[in-house]
């Protein structure tokens, strides 16, 4: 069970359209881009707003590890709305093979769309950043999940 402390448990009581496994998801998917796929590049990111003007240690869709308190900006790896929907639907077909579509729509995932507004509500929420060029039609329409996670599907010998 998650902490009800925890930012995210928080924002689900505002907004449940996603489940919290929907929001490890992406954390994990994000991981998986940066360190096995070595998508990104070096770029500065945006600290989130709030309510001082340092802003809050965050992790981002951009970055491994918290932010670094009181800089306005920080080189990281980014990894764009793109690379990070393309990373979801890789990790999501090795983790759960044909059922990869059946267990994001039970997470509330129907669309990369989706994807986004996980991202920009952690970006929201602090847990995230983005870099000032990000913005949510970065997630939009990058592919069809029935073509993505079905049509798409191979079963591979393994090596």
């Amino acid at each position: 069970m998650i902490d009800p402390s925890h930012p995210i448990a928080e924002l689900l009581k505002d907004d449940d359209r996603f489940a919290f496994e929907a929001y490890v998801f992406v954390f994990e998917a994000l991981s998986y881009a940066q360190n096995v796929l070595e998508m990104g590049t070096e770029i500065p990111s945006e600290l989130p707003p709030g309510p001082d003007t340092e802003g809050p240690d965050t992790e981002g869709p951009d970055t491994e590890g918290p932010g670094i308190e009181g800089e306005e900006e920080v080189a990281e790896r980014h990894v764009s709305g793109q690379e990070l929907c393309d990373a979801i639907r890789r990790l999501a077909l090795q983790q759960y093979g044909y059922m990869a579509k059946t267990v994001l729509n039970n997470w509330g995932l129907r669309r990369t769309g989706d994807f986004g507004e996980i991202v920009f509500n952690l970006i929201r929420i602090g847990q995230m950043r983005k870099t000032a060029q990000d913005v949510r039609e970065d997630f939009e329409d990058v592919y069809e999940f029935e073509t993505a996670f079905r049509e798409e599907f191979k079963i591979r010998p393994p090596e």
